[in-house]
């Protein structure tokens, strides 16, 4: 009996969801379980609204609304077509957090784990003397068989040595940062500006030469206020998106 009214219930739930937002969730969930991949053609306004029997204003209105979270891309002329998965900057996430939402497996390649002396200006962003020695590592981050971005984090070396020995190829740093060292990061303080491929830069990312990104310099802080990471993000301006809510 609980069960049964629990499912009338559910079912009122649903139908009483203005109509552009049930079009707008089934669309998402066949994107999420995988039935729609990036590329794919997604109905037309004019095929919803014969399908789901709306109008095209509300047929249009659920469109705009996945557009609007980056689901879908709208190209004139052409159709609407499931987007390519992208980050966004709106909250402090790990790169495998991002991705689980998208229901992708995240891959991340170690191209470099090093020590050095010589980077007195990042020291001084995680609250070091200029000669402390810091480990830096160079990931490329991958997700759907594609590049998204060229990381390379620096941290205290006396503090967070062992990290270059870890398998980061396949856990997430965060986690890893939380689980083996007790850091649990809270914030980030981080400075966004636009730059251009270089040849390496370009090779790496698989995008042309000259080719616009984003530059991310972030420095990661824990709840306790301790700076634990710099990172420098090289990434394609194609695959990430930067959310800003204003509020008065």
């Amino acid at each position: 009996m609980a069960h049964s009214a629990t499912g009338k219930i559910l079912k009122l739930e649903i139908a009483m969801q203005p109509a552009y937002r049930r079009i707008h969730g089934v669309i998402r969930e066949r994107i999420e379980k995988g039935d729609l991949r990036p590329g794919d053609t997604v109905d037309s306004e004019r095929e919803l609204a014969r399908h789901h029997g709306v109008s095209l204003m509300t047929a249009r209105h659920a469109l705009g609304e996945l557009e609007r979270e980056g689901l879908v891309e709208r190209r004139r002329g052409a159709g609407t077509f499931v987007a390519p998965p992208k980050i966004q900057f709106n909250r402090l996430t790990s790169f495998t957090e991002q991705m689980a939402t998208r229901d992708l497996s995240p891959q991340s390649k170690v191209l470099s784990s090093r020590v050095t002396l010589s980077e007195p200006d990042i020291a001084a962003r995680l609250s070091l003397p200029p000669t402390a020695p810091l480990l830096a590592i160079e990931r490329l981050r991958q997700a759907a068989g594609e590049p998204f971005a060229l990381e390379s984090c620096y941290f205290c070396a006396t503090q967070f040595g062992t990290l270059g020995r870890a398998p980061l190829e396949r856990q997430s740093l965060f986690s890893l940062l939380q689980r083996e060292y007790g850091a649990e990061l809270a914030y980030a303080d981080e400075n966004i500006d636009a730059t251009v491929a270089d040849p390496r830069l370009a090779r790496l990312l698989s995008v042309p030469r000259g080719s616009p990104l984003l530059r991310i310099r972030q420095v990661i802080f824990s709840n306790t206020g301790q700076a634990i990471t710099y990172v420098l993000g090289m990434y394609r301006s194609d695959r990430h998106t930067v959310t800003i809510r204003r509020t008065r």
